[in-house]
């Protein structure tokens, strides 16, 4: 963990990279320095179908969703959110400029004793530090 999954109105594509949004992500995520890197995933869902407040097509949404594992306080997780948060909002200001456009942001922890996990990144990257 963390895992992040972005749902975003099909009314973007064209005005929002959306890869280049996810890398975004990923790299506020690496730069909280609270996150193991093997763990950090951002994927993004685009939405065909969706209704926005009076139902307007020109309004639009990115949502994201981070879950984390058990274990940093209050004050941890808030910096790092914010740290997160302000990083996509930066990138989507032309989006903001140019249109009508909403932005949210939640995380959830998740309960280890009901998470279940395999994952052989971790060991790779610790080979690659030590290898050089």
């Amino acid at each position: 963990m963390p895992h992040f999954t972005i749902e975003y109105s099909a009314n973007l594509d064209g005005r929002v990279d959306i890869g280049a949004a996810c890398e975004v992500v990923r790299k506020a995520a690496v730069e909280t320095g609270i996150f193991p890197l093997g763990g950090i995933r951002v994927r993004a869902i685009r939405c065909e179908h969706y209704a926005i407040a009076d139902n307007r097509q020109d309004y639009g949404f990115l949502d994201m969703l981070l879950r984390i594992g058990e274990g940093r306080d209050l004050p941890t997780r808030q910096k790092a959110g914010e740290q997160i948060f302000q990083a996509l909002s930066k990138h989507l200001d032309p989006v903001f400029a140019a249109s009508k456009f909403a932005l949210s942001f939640d995380m959830q922890i998740n309960d280890k004793d009901t998470s279940w996990k395999r994952n052989n990144i971790h060991d790779a990257l610790k080979v690659e530090t030590a290898n050089g």
